[in-house]
């Protein structure tokens, strides 16, 4: 194993821990998963079974593109996970990390008509990169990647209606900033809309324009870089063993 797959088995493993201290896994469903640096189009999920806060480097599955096992592994690997996330890394080299959930917040707003609003400062920095995909069942379907492909264009973050949310990055930090904006996002949704839609106060298109800029220029990059140290310290913390 080189060291750069090591290092991407360690930080997916922090993923998945960091998704369970949040409260934001959904028992043994939804998967992160990982592209494994170099050439063979390898990459990394979780077996099939385990619960996100035991996920270990070590026991993540690294399979080929069609979802098959490239190491000898007691290790199943589920196939609607593997069709998500598949598409997603073979259609964007910036897919180095690619999350997905079912929180209740995000498969909430995922069935909203008008989908995510401009409500909150955390939306509007979600909304410039934030693409739909309408539910088609669950995703066994291979034919469906290209829809998912298609529909996610160059967004960094998705709502699959009626199912949940994604978020993909450059890097672990990039990706796990971009789901927590999301979440976040929705979560906030969710507790405004809780009295009705009546009322409800939308931030201006001034201010929309404006998040819009802010965020095209390197002050999300810089945002990732600080957070994920942090976030890592975190896990040490509070779900040692990650990086076994």
């Amino acid at each position: 194993m080189t060291t750069e797959e090591w290092q991407a088995r360690v930080e997916l493993a922090a993923l998945y821990r960091l998704v369970a201290l949040h409260g934001w896994d959904d028992m043994i469903f939804t998967h992160l998963s990982a592209r494994v640096p170099g050439p063979e189009h390898h990459f990394l999920i979780n077996p099939y079974g385990w619960l996100f806060g035991e996920i270990t480097a070590s026991s993540l599955v690294k399979v080929d593109p069609e979802g098959r096992a490239v190491d000898p592994t007691p290790h199943r690997v589920n196939p609607a996970g593997f069709t998500i996330h598949s598409a997603v890394h073979a259609a964007r080299e910036d897919a180095m990390f690619v999350l997905h959930l079912h929180t209740d917040a995000g498969v909430a707003v995922s069935t909203h008509e008008e989908g995510l609003l401009p409500l909150t400062q955390h939306a509007l920095i979600v909304l410039p990169s934030l693409a739909y995909h309408d539910y088609e069942g669950i995703a066994l379907h291979l034919d469906e990647r290209q829809r998912i492909v298609r529909d996610l264009g160059g967004c960094h973050a998705m709502l699959l209606r009626n199912h949940g949310t994604l978020a993909l990055g450059a890097t672990a930090g990039a990706a796990f900033l971009n789901l927590f904006m999301l979440e976040r996002a929705c979560a906030q949704q969710v507790m405004a809309l809780s009295a009705g839609r009546g009322g409800v106060r939308l931030a201006s298109q001034a201010a929309r324009d404006e998040v819009r800029a802010q965020m095209a220029g390197p002050m999300a990059a810089m945002a990732s870089m600080l957070a994920w140290p942090g976030l890592l310290r975190r896990v040490q913390r509070e779900s040692p063993g990650f990086d076994a």
